[in-house]
C-alpha cells in the first residue's frame, strides 16, 4: 500500500467506468479487497488525478490527510444535490446574503420586497419587507453588518418625472422595522456596511458629457440621531471620472486578516510560506510573458502622465492647448469628446492628492481596510478594479463633514491601486480571510482600439472567473471558465458570486450555477434552473450549504451528498412505523 508500480492504463479506465456509475462509497459493498485499495495512496493518487483531469504539478490540499480523503472530500461535500425550492418570491430574485452567524439570509427580488430566512432544515420565511411605499422599483442587493443586528438594502428609487436612482434602507433585526435610508447614486453603487454602524454609499456630480464627480460617503446608520455635535454623515473620497465611466459596486477588505489566510492560493507560497513579487497593474489583456514581464503603467485616470509636457504646470498647458485650438495648431481637429477628456486629464493634474504610498506593506495588526470598486478610464462599461485605503481616522463619522483637512487645490482624491481587466467585469467577491478578490468578467477583444467611450468594445460569451491576491495585487490563477452570459454591453448586469473556505460559486445566464474548487481550479458541479441564476451564497458557517436564486422566481437550496446522506439517516423509516401500527392491530 502506499507504492509499487504504475497500474496499467486498462485497469484505471475499468476502475474509471465503474466510479461513473456507482456511488464511491459503496464500493466497499461489492469489492472484496476495498479495504487495501482504500489505503492505496498511490492508487488514489492516480484516480484523482486522472479523474479530475489536473495537472500533475498542482500539489495535494495543504489540509488533506490522504488522496482517499481528498477524493472523497471533492466527491461527497459539494452542495449539489437540491433540497428545497422558495417560492414566496413572485418576481426575478435578484440577491442573496447570509448574516455571519449563518442563522438568517436575506432575498432581493424584481418584486420590491426584502425578505427574511430563518436557516433551519427546513427553511422558513421569517419577515417580508414591502418597499414600493418608499417608491422604490425594486430590491437588488443586502448585507447584515457584522453582528447581523442591522440589515442594509440597496435598490432602485424613482425619483421625479421617473428618474432612476438609488437608495439604501437599514432594518433592524430586532424588531425589522427601518431605521434609515440614504440616496445612492448611480444605484449600482449598491452600498456596503464599513464596520457595525455605518455604512458607504455613493454620489454622481456631472461636470461634462462624459466627465463626472463620484462621491463617497460614510453614512451613520441611525439617522435619527439628533445633536449638533454628532455627524450621521461625512465624505470619504472624491473621485474624478473621465470617459463616462463610474465607480460602481463598493465593497471593503479587512487587511488585518491577509497574513492567516483560510487557504493560500500560490502552489510555491504553499510551500516557502512567502511571497515576494508585486505587480502595481496586472493587464490581463496581455498574453505574453515579455510583456508581462515589463514594468506596467498605472492607468489611474487621475493621475496618470501626460507626454511631451516638458515639466509645464497644469495650469500652463491648459492654457496651452486652448491657445493652439484657437490658433489652429492642433491636428487633426479634435472631436467634442477627445477635447472633453484632453480638458478634464489637465484640469485634474495638480488637483488631486498623491495615492497612499506603501500600499502593499500594510502592518498586518493594523486595523486598515481597503475601499475596493469597478471604475474605468476608457468607456462607460466597468473594466477596472479601483483600491483605496480606509485609514482608522476614517471610519467615523466624527470630525468636518466634508473629510480630512486637505489643501485648496487637492480637489479629488487618487486611486491608490488600479487593476485592469481589459474586458467588461460583471461580478466580485471577496474570500472569507479578505485575502483574495474573485472577479467575472466578459472579455474584450484582444488588442482592440476604444475610440468613442460610448461605444466600447463588444464582449465574449464566456465568462472569465479572475483570482488577484490583495496582498501581492497580482493574479495567482488562470482564469476559472464553465459558465456564459449572452447579453450585450448596454443590457449586461451584475450577476453575483460567493466563495467560501474551499470552493467558489457564481450564477450565470445559461440557467445554470457553478461550483469550482478553489485550490485545484476545476469545475465540480452545474446547478439547474429554469432561467438566469443571478446569485448564489454558501453558508458562512457550513460550506455544504448553497442558495441560488434566479430568474425563474425560486430560491433554490443545494446541500451535499454527505449531509443529505445524514439527514436521511435521522429521519424515521415508513417501514418500521407500518409494521409498528401492523403489531398493535394484532395485539
Amino acid at each position: 500500500a502506499g507504492g509499487g508500480p504504475l497500474l496499467p492504463d486498462s485497469v484505471l479506465y475499468e476502475i474509471f467506468l465503474y466510479l461513473d456509475h456507482v456511488d464511491v462509497l459503496s464500493v466497499g459493498l461489492v469489492c472484496q479487497q476495498w479495504h487495501a485499495v482504500a489505503r492505496d495512496e498511490f492508487l488514489w493518487k492516480e484516480l484523482f488525478y486522472r479523474y479530475y483531469r489536473i495537472s500533475r504539478e498542482v500539489p495535494r490540499h495543504p489540509a488533506a490527510v490522504s488522496w482517499y480523503d481528498e477524493f472523497q472530500r471533492l466527491y461527497d461535500t459539494i452542495p449539489c444535490v437540491e433540497v428545497q425550492a422558495l417560492k414566496e418570491h413572485n418576481d426575478q430574485v435578484l440577491h442573496l446574503s447570509f448574516s455571519h452567524s449563518g442563522c438568517l439570509f436575506a432575498s432581493c427580488s424584481k418584486d420590491c420586497t426584502v425578505k427574511i430566512w430563518s436557516n433551519e432544515l427546513d427553511i422558513s420565511l421569517q419577515h417580508s419587507s414591502n418597499m414600493r411605499p418608499y417608491n422604490w422599483s425594486y430590491t437588488q442587493f443586502s448585507q447584515f453588518n457584522a453582528d447581523d443586528s442591522l440589515l442594509l438594502v440597496s435598490g432602485v428609487f424613482v425619483g421625479p418625472h421617473n428618474s432612476s436612482s438609488g437608495e439604501i434602507a437599514v432594518i433592524s433585526m430586532e424588531n425589522f422595522t427601518l431605521l434609515s435610508r440614504v440616496r445612492n447614486k448611480p444605484y449600482d453603487v449598491f452600498g456596503c456596511w464599513l464596520n457595525e454602524t455605518n455604512l458607504i454609499s455613493g454620489n454622481l456630480h456631472r461636470i461634462g458629457r462624459i466627465t463626472s464627480c463620484s462621491v463617497l460617503w460614510l453614512n451613520n446608520a441611525f439617522q435619527g440621531i439628533e445633536s449638533e455635535n454628532v455627524n450621521v454623515v461625512k465624505r470619504l473620497f472624491k473621485i474624478q471620472n473621465l470617459n463616462a465611466s463610474t465607480i460602481r459596486t463598493v465593497m471593503v477588505a479587512d487587511c488585518s486578516r491577509y497574513d492567516s489566510p483560510d487557504l493560500l492560493l500560490d502552489y510555491e507560497e504553499q510551500l516557502a510560506a512567502s511571497s515576494t513579487s508585486t505587480c502595481p497593474v496586472f493587464d490581463l489583456g496581455s498574453d505574453s510573458e515579455e510583456e508581462e514581464a515589463k514594468p506596467k503603467q498605472t492607468l489611474e485616470p487621475a493621475v496618470q502622465e501626460l507626454p511631451d509636457d516638458g515639466g509645464v504646470r497644469a495650469e500652463d498647458g491648459l492654457q496651452q492647448l486652448f491657445d493652439d485650438i484657437m490658433e489652429g495648431r492642433v491636428r487633426p481637429a479634435m472631436t467634442e469628446t477627445e477635447l472633453e477628456t484632453k480638458v478634464a486629464e489637465l484640469f485634474v493634474r495638480n488637483r488631486t492628492k498623491p495615492p497612499e504610498l506603501n500600499l502593499l506593506s500594510t502592518d498586518s495588526n493594523s486595523k486598515t481596510k481597503y475601499l475596493i470598486f469597478t471604475t474605468g478610464c476608457l468607456t462607460y462599461s466597468p473594466h477596472q478594479i479601483g483600491i483605496k485605503r480606509i485609514l482608522p481616522h476614517q471610519m467615523t463619522t466624527a470630525g468636518p463633514v466634508l473629510g480630512e483637512e486637505r489643501r485648496s487645490d487637492e480637489f479629488f482624491d487618487s486611486l491608490d491601486h488600479v487593476i485592469d481587466i481589459h474586458g467588461h467585469i460583471i461580478g466580485m467577491g471577496l474570500s472569507p480571510d479578505h485575502r483574495y478578490l474573485y472577479v467575472n468578467s466578459r472579455a474584450w477583444p484582444r488588442d482592440c482600439i476604444i475610440s468613442d467611450p460610448m461605444q466600447p468594445p463588444p464582449i465574449a460569451e464566456e465568462i472569465d472567473l479572475h483570482v488577484f491576491d490583495l496582498k501581492t495585487m497580482k493574479e495567482v490563477k488562470r482564469a476559472l471558465r464553465a459558465h456564459r452570459a449572452y447579453t450585450p454591453n448596454e443590457e449586461c448586469f451584475f450577476i453575483f458570486l460567493d466563495v467560501s473556505r474551499d470552493f467558489v460559486a457564481s450564477g450565470a445566464e445559461d440557467r445554470h450555477g457553478y461550483i469550482w474548487d478553489r485550490h485545484y481550479n476545476i469545475c465540480l458541479a452545474k446547478l439547474q434552473h429554469d432561467n438566469v441564476v443571478n446569485s448564489v451564497a454558501f453558508s458562512p458557517v457550513e460550506q455544504e450549504l448553497l442558495l441560488t436564486a434566479s430568474d425563474d422566481t425560486t430560491i433554490k437550496v443545494w446541500r451535499s451528498p454527505r449531509v443529505v446522506r445524514i439527514q436521511q439517516a435521522r429521519k424515521p423509516r415508513p417501514r418500521k412505523l407500518l409494521f409498528s401500527w401492523l403489531m398493535n392491530q394484532k395485539s
